[in-house]
């Protein structure tokens, strides 16, 4: 039994150890292709950018760009705030499944926007296609709210993460979305859900998903001509009542200095009034939507 016991102890540490050096042999490959990633978008260079990003990334960004009228791959480097440095940040721990990947950091998260950063959390995700790891995305979480879990971090205790799915690798890379074309008139989808997921689907192209949300996303591929389809499906979250009030909108955006949004679509719900689980509606671009948007 003995020796069972201590054979069983030699395994574990072996593990342990197997999975200590996998992390060591991991990170610097991950922090040198994020490097690489904010390397190019700090130089706006759009080939770099492209090397270094996941595929389906690449497509959902030019996606989106495209869906909002703007020139791609320019539009790629028009961003808010500069990606953060990782040095000074400390680093928690690097965590692989199959061909997916996330790097974890902790600390004085600058974005170079001016004031004084406080103590929070980075996450980076990373896919590995045809052999090479590739930048995915960045997930900053603030910690405001979470004063004991931004100080088990601060002290190595790495159990927030270990509980949260969002901060572990899933194991399965993204699939790449189709490519839409450049839009013809820009549109967002508004929905307002206390305590209910929607996900909306507008011309069987743009998917959303939103939960217990009050905001708006762009429409992938925009608006056409014509009739435009609107999909929808709602479902109670949990702690959610059922009888919150409900709001689904489709809003086309004009080009023209001054001229308000065009509201074209809405399925519109009161508090305590019945809601449909899932429905398809329509909404039209016709002559007169177009004079609409033209300011006319």
């Amino acid at each position: 039994m003995v020796s069972l016991v201590k054979r069983h102890i030699f395994l574990v540490m072996a593990l342990m150890a197997t999975l200590v050096r996998a992390q060591d042999d991991l990170r610097p490959v991950l922090e040198r292709t994020y490097q690489s990633w904010r390397d190019a978008i700090v130089r706006k260079d759009a080939a770099a950018w492209q090397a270094v990003t996941a595929t389906h990334r690449r497509v959902e960004v030019r996606n989106r760009i495209v869906s909002e009228k703007k020139p791609f791959p320019a539009a790629v480097f028009e961003l808010p705030a500069a990606p953060p440095a990782l040095g000074g940040l400390k680093f928690l721990e690097t965590a692989q499944k199959g061909p997916t990947a996330k790097a974890s950091y902790f600390g004085k998260i600058d974005f170079g926007v001016g004031g004084s950063p406080t103590e929070n959390l980075l996450v980076l995700s990373f896919v590995s296609e045809g052999g090479k790891w590739l930048y995915d995305r960045a997930d900053f979480v603030s910690l405001e709210g979470l004063k004991d879990v931004r100080k088990e971090l601060a002290g190595g205790d790495l159990k927030y993460l270990h509980e949260t799915p969002e901060a572990q690798p899933s194991g399965k890379i993204p699939d790449t979305p189709i490519q839409a074309n450049p839009a013809k008139y820009i549109a967002k989808v508004y929905v307002f859900s206390p305590g209910r997921e929607v996900k909306v689907q507008v011309n069987k192209i743009s998917r959303h998903r939103f939960a217990n949300a009050k905001e708006a996303e762009i429409v992938i591929g925009g608006a056409v001509d014509g009739p435009n389809e609107v999909q929808y499906a709602i479902s109670k979250l949990p702690g959610g009542t059922g009888k919150e009030a409900l709001t689904i909108r489709v809003y086309l955006f004009s080009e023209v200095q001054g001229v308000m949004p065009v509201k074209a679509f809405e399925y519109q719900v009161q508090e305590g009034k019945p809601v449909k689980s899932s429905d398809t509606g329509m909404f039209n671009v016709d002559a007169d939507t177009v004079r609409k948007l033209m300011g006319r």
